[in-house]
Order: C-alpha cells, then sequence, then structure tokens
C-alpha cells in the first residue's frame, strides 16, 4: 500500500500531528496482512488452528513450509554472491559498505522484500568518539515504519515514519516512540497513544543526509511477497497430509464388524471368537477406503503448481542432476531468472537512493563524491563452470575491457580494485627480474655490441 499525501496539507514541511494520526491509521490497515505473511513463513500456519467437533478423532496438524522453501531459495539467488559496484569515485562508498556489513544488510533486507512485498532501512548517524560519527545503516520490520511521498507522479518522498512501543517493566505499554523524517530534520515524538491528541514533540534534531534517510524496497509492482499468492496452494497441501495421516491412524482404530459368529470373552480377542456354520456370516473390519495412489497424484500436482507459479524450482527434482552444466542448469532455473530480472529491477531504484544518500553525507564530511557513472551488478547464485568462464575470458582479451572480463567471475565484488592488484603484481614481477639480471636494468644493445668490441 502507498501513502500519499498533498504536500500543501503539510505546515512548512512538517507533518502536524493531524497528518501523522491519518498516516499511521492507513498503515495499521496494512498490519493483518503483514502479519498472516510472517505467521506463513514461521510456520504458523492456518492448518494449526484447525478442531474437530469430536475430540476423539486423530487432528494432526502438518505443516509443510514451502513459504520458508521459497523465500530462502528466492534470497540466497539474489544477494548469495554480494551486489557489485564500480565506478570512478565509489571506493569511500565501498569502504564503508564494507565497515557495516552491507552484504549481511542486504540478505536480511531481501529477505523482508520476499516475505512482506515491501523493505525499509534507516540511515543514521551514531556518535563514535568524542565529536565524530559514523554512518550506520539497518533493516526496520515494515510493520514498524513506512514512507509517505506527494500525489505528484514522481511519489517524491516527504517524509519517514518509525513507530514502537515502549513497555513497563511489567510488560505494560509505557508509551510510543515515534520518529519523523523530513528532508532535513528528525522529529521525536512521545505519545500514550497514536491519536493526534496524544502526540507530544519530545525533541527536534537535524540528521544531514539531504533526503529522507528512509529508503523503501520494492519486490515488484504490487508490492508482493514471493509466495502470497501461493497461500491457498500451501493450505490444501498441508490440509491433505494432514487428512492422509488421519486417515491411516484411523485405520489402526478401526471398528471390527462381526456378523453370525459367537462371542466367547469379555475381553475381545481373535481367539474369543468362536466360528458359525451360518451362511451369512460376517467378519471385517469398518474402515474408510482410501485410494493412496490418488492422494498421492493430487499431492504431487499441488506440488508442482507451488513452484511453478512460485517460479521456485524444487531442487530435489530428477532435472537438477549433479552432472548439470551451468549454461544447462540456466535453462532450467529460466523462471526463476525472470523473477530475478523483474526484482532486480525496482531493487536498483533504491539502491541508488541509497547511494545518494551516502554521497550526500560524505560529502558533507569533506568528501567530493560523483556517483553518476556508478553501475551496479548483481550476480545470480548459480553454479558456475569456471574452466569455460575462463576459456571464454582469455578469448576475449584484446576485445573487451580486461576490467569488464575480470567482473565475469563468480565472488569478484570489485573488478577495478583486483585489476590493481594485477598490474601491481606484474609491476613487481617485472622489477625482480630487472634486479635477477643485474642492477635493476637491462643493458641496452648498442652497450653490449661496445663491450663485445672493446
Amino acid at each position: 500500500m502507498t501513502i500519499t499525501l498533498d504536500k500543501e496539507l503539510m505546515l512548512d514541511g512538517i507533518p502536524t500531528p493531524e497528518i501523522l494520526e491519518y498516516c499511521i491509521k492507513q498503515h495499521q490497515g496494512t498490519l493483518a496482512r503483514l502479519n498472516k505473511l510472517s505467521d506463513y513463513y514461521d510456520g504458523k500456519q492456518d492448518i494449526s488452528n484447525r478442531e474437530f467437533g469430536n475430540p476423539n478423532i486423530p487432528n494432526h496438524k502438518i505443516v509443510a513450509n514451502h513459504a520458508k522453501y521459497i523465500v530462502d531459495i528466492a534470497t540466497g539467488f539474489l544477494v548469495g554472491n554480494p551486489i557489485a559496484y564500480s565506478g570512478s569515485q565509489v571506493d569511500k562508498i565501498l569502504d564503508e559498505y564494507s565497515r557495516m556489513d552491507i552484504i549481511s544488510h542486504d540478505t536480511e533486507l531481501e529477505k523482508d522484500l520476499s516475505v512482506f512485498g515491501i523493505g525499509y532501512e534507516l540511515m543514521y548517524l551514531a556518535p563514535v568518539d568524542e565529536g565524530d560519527t559514523e554512518i550506520r545503516i539497518k533493516s526496520i520490520d515494515p510493520r514498524g515504519i513506512f514512507v509517505v511521498t506527494d500525489d505528484t507522479v514522481d511519489k517524491n518522498p516527504l517524509f519517514g515514519v518509525h513507530y514502537q512501543q515502549r513497555f513497563k517493566l511489567d510488560g505494560s505499554l509505557n508509551y510510543y516512540l515515534i520518529n519523523v523524517y523530513t528532508e532535513d530534520k528528525i522529529y521525536t515524538y512521545h505519545a500514550k497513544g497514536l491519536s493526534k491528541g496524544q502526540m507530544t514533540l519530545f525533541e527536534e534534531s537535524e540528521h544531514y543526509f539531504g533526503a529522507v534517510p528512509v529508503v523503501e524496497y520494492r519486490n515488484n509492482e504490487e508490492r508482493q511477497g514471493d509466495f502470497e499468492q501461493q497461500i491457498s496452494q500451501f493450505d490444501a497441501y498441508n490440509l491433505l497430509q494432514s487428512d492422509r495421516i488421519n486417515e491411516s491412524e484411523q485405520r489402526v482404530n478401526s471398528i471390527l464388524f462381526i456378523k453370525g459368529f459367537t462371542l466367547g470373552e469379555e475381553n475381545l480377542t481373535h481367539d474369543s471368537i468362536i466360528e458359525t456354520t451360518e451362511k451369512d456370516s460376517d467378519l471385517k473390519w469398518l474402515i474408510k477406503e482410501i485410494k493412496e495412489a490418488d492422494n498421492e497424484v493430487l499431492r504431487q500436482s499441488l506440488l508442482d503448481d507451488i513452484h511453478k507459479f512460485s517460479y521456485i524450482p524444487s531442487m530435489t527434482d530428477e532435472h537438477f542432476a549433479g552432472n548439470v552444466s551451468g549454461e544447462a542448469m540456466k535453462y532450467k532455473l529460466f523462471g526463476l531468472l525472470q523473477l530475478l530480472s523483474i526484482k532486480t529491477r525496482y531493487m536498483s531504484k533504491s539502491l541508488r537512493k541509497r547511494l545518494e544518500l551516502m554521497r550526500n553525507i560524505l560529502n558533507t564530511k569533506g568528501s567530493n563524491i560523483d556517483i553518476s557513472d556508478v553501475k551496479i551488478t548483481f550476480k545470480p547464485n548459480l553454479p558456475i563452470n569456471t574452466n569455460d568462464l575462463a576459456s571464454i575470458i582469455n578469448q576475449l582479451k584484446g576485445i573487451l575491457p580486461l576490467e569488464t572480463l575480470i567482473g565475469w567471475l563468480p565472488d569478484i565484488d570489485d573488478p577495478a580494485e583486483q585489476l590493481q592488484k594485477l598490474e601491481e603484481e606484474q609491476s613487481k614481477s617485472i622489477q625482480n627480474q630487472q634486479q635477477a639480471l643485474g642492477n635493476g636494468t637491462l643493458p641496452k644493445f648498442d652497450e653490449v655490441e661496445a663491450d663485445e668490441e672493446g
């Protein structure tokens, strides 16, 4: 859900308590959906709440957590290899990213995107030494933060709101802490409730990021999670598997139907049944006929649909053999690669906003960074035949820039840095060879000829 607002309703660029109450109410309307998505990822699915009228019959509640499988595979596929950045002036930003452990942060952020369909990160300055600060970044649960944009076609961010409950030692609610982030300031409210009359401005400070320091990430245009449209299939699969277990247990506890026989003892056993010569006598178990083959066909059909419509393949499928080449694997993962293209398209936009915030704050600290030529590259976490790739790179030397070719290799986050190291090694190797020949220089041809004549 997008929260939009007419900018003219704000008071000198500041959201009023009336606006905050309205926006928080809009956000609270999305919590039921977000909570359900979180529960399904955690394994708290609808089958867990099923009850029968008869408490004596089996009621197994089997949860096959396909939601977690889909999220974990999608997350590992997209950011299992770190996102790479290349550009002429990106080094200082990359140094900050390394210090902040941006790889772990991106993994946590992508998990939120995959579960909720939306993710948020907050950038802020934290004091470290006397008079000094460092840039920090945190992924915030979408159930406690949102961004409000204007109502133009550009959807420019107006402000971000992060609100959370603060509790007393006895577990009761103490107050709500509400932080409002505009383009230049942070407004902190303490509130007994979420209505405008209960909000009290507690503190006002500057943040120096030059824009709203809350970045919103979208998983797709609809802001849907990767498994959200498969929830009904999850429920059907869990129901089928649970009922199969229930029926198996009921077969063990079946009723014995006896007709035309004499019972010899109170405690009925096979030996206590006295045979009879009556023609219509019968002895059988009253059981429900189960067509296990049909159940298995239905189970496999549901499983196929889950993987088909989520674009996440089953890695235990027989088609994913260990001897399949990396190139052949790409065709088997074609659907997942299409999902990747959609996710990266939306993620790249927000990553550029992150870069802009980093540039702004670093330039405020005295740097002079230009990010106009920065390129963002995603490397799908796929099996790679490095021998074939190395052969292709060798064949393209002199046709494509070496920095570009190095960027094709897996586990290379900064091709420019690797190229610099290669040049340093080559320079050092040449120096060692020259020193081995004497005096650190090679003799010229005319000098050798003169020596021979002398």
